[in-house]
């Protein structure tokens, strides 16, 4: 995906309908967010947790996404950068949680979050489809769609990571894939930095998009 990131498609998501989808978007993860932060609790699932957190972080940058389309480009660009920064710190946090938990967190319930993960990832497809044609454009947009497919592709992980739990009875399935999920946040707040940071470098025109 990463090829992308430098060429010179530019869509800067003027169009009604990107920003109804970006809209349900931003509704599906606030709600996934209040779902499935408890269950991560009650489930002792890291992976869950870092899931739910990603949902958060989502909405609140979904949010600032949908702010700033139609503003300057070196704008966006900048909101861009944060929410790469934003995704970079999650990142850490949750690969610093995953060790944290190899020692002091109980084996998580598999079956919470087996039915946990097939919701989200419900979910996560759901926001892909509605984003989908609206992949290709400038760091702003483009970031909403890599932390979607994102999304679906750690859910998928997370399911698995419950049948590990379920079939061997232990909980390192799931610190496995909350340690991939980090990486991914990790290796996509990268790609957004990048990308943002070249588009302000390019930036010479302050005025809003037209």
């Amino acid at each position: 995906m990463g090829a992308h990131c430098c060429n010179d498609v530019k869509f800067d998501g003027m169009d009604p309908k990107y920003k109804r989808a970006l809209i349900l978007v931003i509704i599906i993860n606030a709600v996934m967010f209040l779902v499935e932060m408890p269950m991560g609790f009650i489930g002792q699932s890291q992976a869950l947790k870092a899931d739910a957190l990603d949902f958060l972080g989502d909405t609140l940058t979904y949010g600032l996404s949908l702010a700033v389309i139609g503003k300057a480009a070196s704008l966006r660009a900048k909101a861009a950068l944060f929410k790469g920064i934003s995704l970079l710190t999650m990142g850490f946090w949750v690969l610093g949680s995953t060790i944290y938990s190899v020692f002091y967190v109980p084996s998580p319930t598999a079956i919470i979050m087996g039915w946990v993960g097939f919701a989200a990832l419900g979910a996560n497809l759901l926001s892909v489809l509605l984003l989908l044609r609206f992949k290709d454009g400038d760091a702003n947009v483009r970031s909403v769609w890599l932390c979607s497919r994102n999304d679906a592709i750690g859910n998928v992980m997370v399911i698995i990571a419950a049948a590990g739990v379920w079939t061997t009875g232990s909980g390192w399935p799931d610190l496995i894939v909350a340690t991939i999920m980090a990486s991914l946040f990790i290796s996509g707040a990268i790609s957004i930095i990048r990308q943002a940071r070249a588009e302000l470098h390019n930036s010479h025109d302050p005025s809003p998009a037209e």
